[in-house]
């Protein structure tokens, strides 16, 4: 197979293990804080996470493609211990395990987010923050399905990016299995705008069915 093209090295360990290898990190600042950071986020969390499922209802949070965000870290200051981080790039994984070591109840695990390991209906909240952005180009994308799987039946799927609702919500929903909020996410300061996704999933009873 020949080199990838440079949109489609994005969905490639190799190219995130060389990218963290020779990032430029600085004491605990992360080099890559895709779109907006914690503080940013802050209000839209609160309203579908902080108000929603507490901390002390101790939630299983896992983090798709959580490279080295400071995001679960900075939940686990609030109190959420239950957190799984899942990234393709060894290395990621392995910086961020060392970082934050003594954040007790964040599980480090080197994983596909196309093959999440994690059995089914096991996981009350799932985050992206730009993985399934990267995984639009050169790769089966595929990973909606994944956390439809391990999601509990009461779970959300919060899903933050750059691009236009009109082009993600079908990928998204290609077989009509969630129920789609889209949000948008502005500082008003004429920075860019992104769209925060909160999906769940359709039971059955949600469709009339018996």
């Amino acid at each position: 197979m020949g080199e990838p093209k440079k949109a489609d090295e994005l969905a490639f360990a190799s190219y995130w293990d060389k990218r963290y290898e020779t990032g430029d990190h600085l004491d605990d600042q992360p080099t890559h804080e895709w779109f907006r950071g914690f503080d940013s986020l802050k209000p839209w969390l609160s309203k579908h996470l902080f108000d929603a499922r507490p901390a002390e209802r101790d939630p299983v949070i896992i983090h798709l493609g959580c490279g080295d965000s400071t995001i679960p870290h900075d939940l686990h200051v609030l109190g959420y211990s239950r957190q799984i981080c899942v990234d393709f790039s060894a290395v990621v994984i392995q910086q961020m395990r060392e970082r934050y070591a003594d954040d007790s109840g964040i599980e480090w695990k080197c994983a596909d987010v196309r093959a999440l390991p994690e059995p089914a209906g096991s996981v009350d909240v799932a985050f992206d923050k730009g993985t399934l952005d990267a995984m639009i180009f050169g790769s089966p994308w595929d990973p909606p399905e994944t956390v439809m799987r391990i999601l509990k039946d009461d779970g959300i799927f919060l899903y933050v990016t750059y691009r236009q609702p009109h082009f993600v919500r079908p990928l998204l929903n290609r077989h009509d299995q969630w129920d789609v909020v889209v949000e948008t996410l502005s500082d008003g300061d004429g920075s860019f705008e992104y769209y925060a996704f909160v999906l769940r999933k359709k039971l059955p009873q949600d469709a009339g069915l018996p």
